[in-house]
């Protein structure tokens, strides 16, 4: 890693290291996203969460890019988890009354798909750089609110 905007690249992408430690990396980082989704839900309205997660997205897009890079330049080294903080919030959007159960199976329904990458989250993860690595994220938590609100 050359410089110090490759550090801090990697830094935040690997969920201030988590992912670089971890045995499990996308589901304990992705941990990291159940605070980011509940602060995204206090915003007051639907529109507003959708801006600041598609935001939070395009910056993660440069910062995965760079983090992959610094790493080696892999497609999508599973050290980095700032795709799995920064998708989880849209499981919840819209959901109503957040319980405990509510948070767990937003999380479960969301690793679920992003884990086993079912049709089309597979197809986006080969877009290329940042795009692929959070694209896929951002499908599989498509999917997972989607099940979300069938079941609650």
């Amino acid at each position: 890693m050359s410089d110090f905007w490759d550090r801090a690249s990697v830094w935040v992408a690997t969920g201030l290291g988590v992912g670089l430690v971890s045995p499990a990396p996308g589901t304990v980082g992705g941990l990291w996203g159940l605070p980011l989704a509940w602060a995204v839900g206090l915003l007051p309205s639907t529109g507003m969460q959708v801006a600041v997660i598609l935001l939070l997205g395009l910056v993660s897009v440069a910062i995965c890019s760079r983090a992959a890079r610094a790493m080696g330049g892999s497609k999508d080294p599973g050290a980095i988890v700032l795709d799995e903080i920064v998708a989880l919030p849209i499981v919840y959007l819209g959901v109503g009354e957040m319980t405990c159960v509510t948070w767990l199976a937003g999380w479960v329904f969301f690793r679920l798909f992003d884990i086993t990458k079912p049709p089309p989250v597979k197809q986006f993860e080969r877009l290329p750089g940042g795009l692929g690595i959070m694209a896929d994220d951002f499908v599989a938590a498509g999917f997972g609110w989607a099940v979300l609100w069938v079941v609650f």
